[in-house]
């Protein structure tokens, strides 16, 4: 295995030992142990990070791969999934691995067709009306993308116990966005008229979506992912009683079937800022946030709840100097306090990043350990 770590059963005791003793400081945790004890909000050497989108077109051994594959066929061929997968892990000393898939999945079991071209997915037919809505398909049609459990299953074999892995999906909204607007879109006349027109049909589609979900995480931990995040990227688009009255239901549901299955959920909502209370309601392990939310209020919050949190740098930051990454990362951990953090970005990785950014950002988390 690639990445596996020996004698790991002694280590994991000796650590899970100095965890429990009252103000003790964990030292040299392997990466799959320091991410899972700062998700479950415990002491750490220092944070562990990850970066979304961090296996992607910034990295030159990615482009190459990209050269050979369409987008799709890269998410649906399990070999070459893994292979990008674990790209960043062989240039990064980071603390764990995120599948290289994509949220349009569930969609496309659904019988859905999804196109990449230039400019975003493109999906058809789209879906307009309850009528549309019921002949979607149930549950049933997760097994049509059985290759994200293989992938999973190879990283797992890979990995062995040295870092942690992640899988995710969409959350029901951003996946009804897409499916009803049939693109991207920065109106979501779509979506919303829906929801306002005819709020059935909209909470059907919502429900439909939170079965699929739900099917979809737990075939993704049962495939040996450590924990998964839910991507919620456009919840941010509806009011706060929209929300709760909507999409905090779902999204609860998802949370409770996760923890019911033994599962860890992180939820990421991009531009929650508005929503950061409604979105603490949901049960899960850690919430992503984004550069924009404030963190030290956050973080009062999430530790409050007994649960931590993950970002939050904004992901251009990663084209300043290294002084100016070192100091971010230093009045982040100032903002943290004592909640549990998984350090990230407020959203994925663009392409133009520079590799010596990413290097600098990740130096200085794992910086904070000689920090007195």
């Amino acid at each position: 295995m690639l990445f596996a770590s020996a004698e790991l059963a002694s280590a994991e005791t000796h650590v899970t030992l100095l965890i429990d003793a009252p103000g003790a400081q964990p030292k040299n945790l392997t990466h799959h142990q320091r991410f899972m004890a700062a998700l479950a909000g415990q002491p750490v050497d220092h944070p562990p990070v990850w970066l979304m989108r961090q296996a992607g077109r910034y990295l030159p051994e990615y482009r190459a791969v990209r050269q050979k594959h369409t987008f799709l066929q890269m998410v649906h061929t399990p070999e070459v999934a893994i292979e990008i997968t674990l790209q960043p892990l062989r240039r990064f000393p980071i603390d764990a691995a995120i599948l290289f898939s994509d949220i349009l999945t569930i969609p496309e079991a659904m019988g859905i067709t999804v196109d990449f071209p230039e400019g975003g997915p493109v999906l058809s037919p789209t879906v307009r009306s309850l009528t549309d809505i019921e002949k979607l398909p149930g549950v049933a049609c997760i097994e049509k993308i059985s290759y994200v459990a293989e992938a999973l299953r190879g990283l797992r074999s890979e990995l062995g116990d040295s870092h942690a892995l992640l899988g995710f999906s969409g959350a029901p909204f951003t996946l009804a966005s897409y499916i009803v607007e049939g693109k991207g879109t920065k109106s979501f006349e779509g979506i919303k008229s829906l929801m306002y027109s005819d709020p059935k049909a909209f909470v059907a589609l919502l429900d439909k979506l939170t079965d699929l979900v739900i099917a979809y995480l737990k075939m993704q931990l049962d495939a040996g992912a450590d924990a998964v995040q839910l991507f919620d990227s456009w919840a941010s688009e509806l009011r706060d009683h929209e929300y709760r009255q909507f999409v905090l239901p779902s999204t609860q549901r998802i949370a409770q079937a996760i923890a019911d299955h033994g599962g860890k959920l992180i939820l990421f909502a991009r531009n929650p800022g508005h929503l950061l209370d409604a979105t603490f309601e949901v049960p899960c392990q850690a919430y992503g946030i984004d550069q924009r939310v404030d963190l030290a209020m956050a973080a009062r919050k999430a530790k409050a709840l007994g649960r931590s949190l993950q970002g939050a740098l904004d992901p251009i930051e990663l084209f300043a100097p290294p002084e100016h990454i070192q100091r971010r990362v230093l009045e982040m951990a100032d903002a943290m306090q004592d909640c549990g953090w998984i350090a990230n970005l407020g959203h994925g990785v663009v392409p133009q990043t520079p590799i010596s950014g990413v290097e600098a950002y990740i130096a200085a988390v794992q910086g904070l350990a000689n920090r007195a």
